[in-house]
Parts: C-alpha cells; structure tokens; sequence
C-alpha cells in the first residue's frame, strides 16, 4: 500500500545522544529523499521545541540549534491531537502517513517517543513503549536475558544496601543510558559506589558487569517485517592495543575527518573474521533476543566473544540503533527498502494495547463517597 501522505523522519531529543540522533536523521532523510519519497523533516530541540526543518540540511546547519528557515510546530495530545505548524491565526496540522524516529537514548529509544506518537495517533517506528522501556534498562534487560536462558554476563545494580554477588574489577554503567557513554571501570565496589553518586551519567541507576578484557565486541541487527530477518556479524575494532572499552569516540567520531567520520566508516570487520561457528551462533542469539523482547522495526544487538572459549554473550540491545544499522544491511538490502518496510510495518502494524477497562462502571457504582476512603488516613493518633 503507498503512503497517501508525507513520512516524517524525526531527530534529535533530550538526550546525551543529542547530536548523532541528528546525523541519523539527516541520513535517513536523503535515504528516502533519494528513493522519491515525500518527506517531513521535524527536528526536537534539546530544550525541547519541535521544529520542521527545511529539506537538505547539514550537521553544522544545527551547532547553534533548529536550524534557519525552521518552522515551529505545536505537538497537542489532547481535543484534536497530531503536530501542528504555527500560524498567525491558529495552526495547521502537519499530515503524516508515519514517522521514523533517529531518536538514540533517553526519551526516544526507552519507550517514551512511542508514548508520545501513540498519543498523537501518529504511527512510529522503534518499537512499542514497553519494549523499548525494557531494552533500555540494563538492569531489566539483564534479567530478562536470564529469566529467557540467553548467556549473558551477571548484571546487578550498584547499591548502598547490597554488595555484587561477584567479585570486581567492574564495568560500571549507566542503567538508563545508551551503550557507550558513561561507561567505566572500577576496581571494587566501593569504587564503583562512588561513580555512582558523582558521575553525571550514573546518579539515576547504575550497574555492574564483571570487568573481562578478553572479551571482544559483536554487533548483529534484525528487522522484523515483512519477517524477521538478520545481518552478518560485525567486529568493531577497539583503538589500539590494550583499549579498555568500546568508546563513544571509537563508535561516533573514529575512521577519519569530515564526510568519513562517524559510525558508517569506525574501523570495523565486516563480515567479522570468527568461525561459522560464531556466525551461527550469533544468529540463534539475534533471533532468541527478538522472541523475547517483542521489539519491532530495526533492531541492533549487541554481543560478546570469549574468543579463547568460543563462548558468545548478549550484552545490550539497541531499538533505535546509530545510523539504523543501515551499513548491516547494505550487503543484503538497499537502505531505501529497509527505512520503507520500517515505516510499513509502523502503519499496518500498529501495536495496539486495551486502553479502557472492564468492569462496565461497576466500580464506580460501588464506591459511594470518597470521603469515606480518606477516613484513617491522616496519620498516627495520640
């Protein structure tokens, strides 16, 4: 079924990923740009205004904020709810088949842009709020992949109460946040306590791995319409000899200046130089991870390799992965195709939950005066 009405890709957010939310927008916009598709780009400030921006910007058109010749848009959840373009005399709604959402981290990859887009009765894509919500909280994650019987490395939250059931050196990581930025090493738990409360990116949840330097990076992505489909495995490629962690730098800014910068040219293997062992393996996992989560559109996972043992661990997953994983893809699809079935499948696919209960009134019939439930309440008695 062609789309009636523009796709809008939206990027950006308050998040720590601010800045390359807006490279994959901008991405994504020319992608189908390119394919003859009518897009609308709206760009969400840090501060929280939503912008539509003109067609063909560039990174640096945003340094300053939206970018010139920017509209500003109202976003209404209640009477009449969708995006609306400001006028001198009231608004106009902004008509949109779906939306793509670039939306990396906080707000857009944990579930709350699918809140919002459901409430603007909006079709988007990355997944539905619950989804996402789980795929963001480490902690939760964690338990998830073991309640499933998926390897993956012991996880607890760093606690005040508790020490970890493991013995350090730790990862220490953000529990809400994405996978590289936050992240460090600690050697015991007093260390890792302390990170905790001082790092910016820590005081609202953190967690502890154990710290296993042989372990290298893997990176699978799914799509899941028409059906489930997976990638060949990458190996990222940590800077130099005796690198600790995976960084934001090595993942966002390595692989030269300009144009080649960023995570479509970061050092990489592709396909990654491991066995067909692995490469199976890999794929069993990136299927496993997709039964469980029920997270939907296009889907990163991230894993890692005991390279001595052959033993393969699911570290994270990524709802709205950097650059969409669009580079995964290139050998089996054109980017085109897969941002396009992302958008189907967000309008044909809607993930709809009940919204009203079932009890017919019968409660409220019931519950006479509130006044009588407040009786008791108002605290201990002389």
């Amino acid at each position: 079924m062609a789309s009636t009405a523009p796709w809008a890709v939206v990027f950006g957010g308050p998040s720590p990923e601010h800045e390359i939310s807006i490279l994959t927008g901008l991405q994504a916009e020319r992608v189908l740009t390119q394919a003859g598709e009518s897009i609308v780009p709206i760009y969400w400030a840090p501060t929280g205004e939503w912008y539509r921006v003109p067609a063909g910007t560039e990174a640096k058109d945003y340094l300053e904020g939206a970018p010139q010749g920017s509209t500003p848009l109202e976003v209404r959840v209640s009477g009449e709810p969708g995006i609306y373009r400001r006028k001198t005399f009231g608004a106009e709604r902004v008509d949109i088949e779906a939306a793509l959402l670039c939306l990396h981290g906080g707000t857009g990859e944990g579930g709350g842009a699918a809140a919002v887009f459901s409430l603007l009765g909006i079709p988007a894509t990355g997944s539905t709020l619950f989804a996402g919500a789980v795929g963001m909280d480490k902690l939760a994650f964690g338990g998830l992949m073991l309640a499933s019987g998926i390897p993956s490395l012991p996880r607890e939250a760093v606690s005040t109460v508790t020490a970890p059931s493991f013995d350090g050196p730790y990862i220490v990581k953000p529990r809400f946040g994405g996978s590289s930025i936050g992240i460090e090493i600690a050697d015991d738990v007093d260390a890792a306590r302390a990170l905790a409360a001082t790092s910016v990116h820590l005081r609202t949840g953190a967690v502890v791995e154990p710290y296993r330097p042989q372990l290298v990076d893997l990176n699978i992505a799914f799509r899941t319409y028409p059906q489930l489909e997976i990638t060949q495995l990458e190996k990222p490629l940590r800077g130099g000899e005796g690198s600790a962690l995976y960084s934001y730098a090595e993942k966002y800014l390595a692989g030269g200046a300009g144009a080649e910068a960023g995570f479509m040219s970061a050092p990489r293997e592709f396909p990654a130089d491991v066995s067909d062992a692995v490469h199976a393996r890999a794929r069993e996992l990136a299927e496993r991870v997709a039964d469980v989560t029920r997270l939907t559109g296009i889907v990163r996972v991230d894993l890692l390799l005991d390279e001595a043992s052959g033993e393969l661990f699911v570290n994270e997953v990524n709802s709205i992965p950097g650059a969409l994983s669009l580079y995964l893809w290139a050998p089996q699809q054109p980017a085109s195709r897969v941002l396009l079935d992302a958008l189907t499948e967000a309008r044909d696919r809607r993930g709809v939950f009940a919204q009203a209960g079932f009890g017919g009134g019968a409660a409220l019939r019931a519950a006479g005066g509130i006044a009588g439930k407040l009786v008791g309440l108002d605290g201990p008695r002389a």
